[in-house]
């Protein structure tokens, strides 16, 4: 049994156990919260809502609806979508929020509650502390008319429009290039998503494995180079130039060659950025301190200033927004492209990767050749405890380092650096490193690893 509340919002596992996992009473108290703190504090008092494909979803969705309805705000359901998707849809309904009910990465034991303000964004730090401390009056409002109810079917074409729409994208240039695709959808809403959106590109020879969203996962979730060997062996032994990965509520997209190699889902972003700043010349840009150098490397050769951000998906966007950055993200394969939509989106990293290799005329390989070389190495560690000691316990053994506390403690080293921070999503402390090879950076994880279970 698991619940946690954090700036990514409220998850937990399913047991219906109050105060002790993503229970009914929990998700009530939680959405009253918002309701209150958010969307009653607005001229629309209207809610866009939406999920993913996960089995829990269905219940959750009606009991989320039911209790905005009672608080008199209106409810657009717009069902089975990607969460930049909903994000996207908040702003074109002109809505005072959004609640997108995804767990993300995590599996089907795993359900969650996304928040969002009326820009589609994630909500600010100050905001969602309020909301999970308990310190906003939670007390139902009563003798309110009724909300209004309504089913709106266009959120998902209305998002593909918004990215045919971008001035870098050449469809024709796409076309041409006759890609063969290979798509793993998760059983969840990317198995919609990114199908129709290939079409709409010129994509014409499209593989799809795992794409009937009926929330039976055929992997463990996370898109990481052990979770997908099914897409890995098909390239292989096919004749396919990309293989394309999303988690279950299609905000990360992974990357695989021609060859049946994981792209590396770091690269996402930084192959991302590399056709934005070829193209554009010196920008900023940001991701966070457990994304790799690679980002950092490619901005400051055309010129651009890199800052790394606090990891959460609002961390970045507010960093983004400060530093004027033109496309940032996360390394876990999630771009944030400002001109359409300040939040993770696979559509417009697909529609940012596709026409570098149009515009390029090479393979996926061939463009990982052409990248800052680094290896990254992820771990995690179940973990109870204090992270302040973590924090002081590293701060005294790496003193002589550059040291970053925002998020747990970075510590850099020549090429290499090692982030140690306690999960947002996860009952654990993240150990990530990264150096010039696999070896360093295994290296320097498990000597990270070695010196938390001493503490």
């Amino acid at each position: 049994m698991v619940l946690i509340k954090s700036i990514s919002g409220i998850r937990g596992t399913l047991e219906n156990i109050p105060g002790e996992s993503l229970s009914d009473f929990d998700i009530m108290q939680f959405i009253l919260a918002y309701a209150n703190e958010v969307i009653l504090k607005n001229k629309s008092r209207k809610v866009i809502v939406g999920r993913d494909a996960r089995v829990s979803g269905n219940h959750i969705s009606s009991l989320v609806s039911n209790v905005l309805l009672d608080q008199g705000i209106d409810v657009v359901d717009v069902g089975l979508v990607a969460t930049p998707t909903l994000g996207i849809s908040v702003k074109y309904n002109n809505c005072s929020g959004g609640i997108m009910i995804s767990a993300s990465h995590n599996d089907e034991k795993w359900n969650a509650l996304k928040l969002l303000s009326n820009q589609g964004e994630f909500l600010s730090p100050n905001i969602i502390k309020k909301i999970i401390d308990n310190s906003v009056d939670i007390t139902p409002t009563t003798n309110l008319e009724k909300g209004k109810y309504s089913y709106y079917k266009d959120a998902l074409e209305d998002h593909v429009n918004l990215v045919l729409n971008q001035e870098f994208l050449d469809i024709k240039k796409i076309k041409n290039m006759n890609f063969s695709v290979v798509v793993d959808g998760i059983n969840s809403v990317g198995g919609i998503a990114i199908p129709y959106f290939l079409t709409r590109i010129g994509v014409i020879d499209i593989k799809k494995i795992n794409c009937n969203a009926d929330g039976k996962f055929a992997h463990n979730p996370e898109p990481l180079p052990e979770n997908i060997s099914e897409i890995c062996s098909i390239i292989k032994k096919g004749n396919y130039n990309i293989g394309l990965v999303v988690d279950p509520d299609a905000d990360r997209l992974c990357l695989v060659d021609e060859k049946g190699e994981p792209f590396g889902e770091e690269y996402t972003l930084v192959a991302a950025a590399e056709f934005i700043l070829s193209s554009l010349g010196p920008q900023n840009t940001s991701s966070n301190l457990s994304s790799s150098l690679a980002l950092k490397v490619i901005t400051e050769k055309y010129g651009g200033t890199y800052t790394a951000a606090a990891v959460g998906e609002i961390n970045v966007v507010e960093t983004m927004k400060k530093t004027n950055a033109v496309i940032g993200g996360e390394g876990n394969g999630g771009v944030i492209y400002p001109n359409t939509h300040y939040g993770r989106d696979s559509l417009i990293g697909i529609a940012l990767i596709m026409s570098l290799l149009a515009d390029r005329n090479i393979t996926l390989s061939e463009l990982k050749k052409t990248l800052p070389s680094f290896s990254i190495v992820k771990k995690k560690l179940n973990f109870t405890g204090n992270i302040n000691d973590v924090i002081s316990f590293f701060k005294t053994e790496y003193s002589e380092y550059k040291l970053t506390i925002i998020d747990g403690v970075r510590i850099d080293f020549d090429n290499s650096w090692v982030h140690v921070r306690k999960s947002n999503t996860e009952p654990v402390v993240r150990v990530i490193s990264e150096a010039s090879n696999f070896k360093k950076a295994e290296g320097l994880a498990k000597k990270i690893m070695y010196k938390l279970q001493m503490i």
